[in-house]
């Protein structure tokens, strides 16, 4: 058996951590790793203490799901978090510094998320599947954030 790379192991990771997502439309994970350790994850879906998307939480996934909204209207209604939010607050909440951390994905991440990612000082972003644009993709490059599809 070949020794995974680092890469390869955090993306691993991400996966199995998008395993805990509450989101009936998509399942995202994010492990944040500084110094070949992990500071943080992350999943998505409905904030601590609100009923599950899945559960009916998330009205707006309800009626994406249901048909009642297309693909991309009314994404502001979603009261589901961010994978990549998600870990980057629980980097805050207890106090860990992001700077120079990596942050891989299951999914490159969206224009808000890339917004987050600039400004928590992040390196790199290293994830295995594209988002449906690639709005936060050239927001993170223009910035000077080494990201890289796995």
């Amino acid at each position: 058996m070949k020794r995974p790379s680092w890469d390869d192991y955090f993306i691993d990771l991400a996966q199995v951590v998008k395993s805990r997502s509450n989101c009936l439309r998509m399942s995202v994970g994010v492990v944040i790793a500084k110094d070949k350790r992990i500071i943080a994850t992350g999943y998505n879906g409905t904030p601590a203490g609100v009923t599950n998307c899945y559960d009916g939480g998330c009205q707006r996934c309800l009626d994406r799901e249901n048909n009642i909204l297309k693909e991309g209207e009314r994404k502001d209604l979603c009261i589901c978090m961010h994978a990549e939010q998600n870990a980057l607050l629980q980097s805050a909440l207890y106090g860990v510094s992001t700077k120079g951390a990596v942050l891989y994905s299951t999914v490159a991440p969206c224009l808000q998320c890339a917004k987050a990612i600039i400004n928590c000082g992040i390196s790199s972003v290293v994830y295995s599947d594209s988002h449906t644009d690639d709005f936060g993709h050239k927001l993170l490059t223009s910035a000077g954030i080494i990201v890289v599809k796995k």
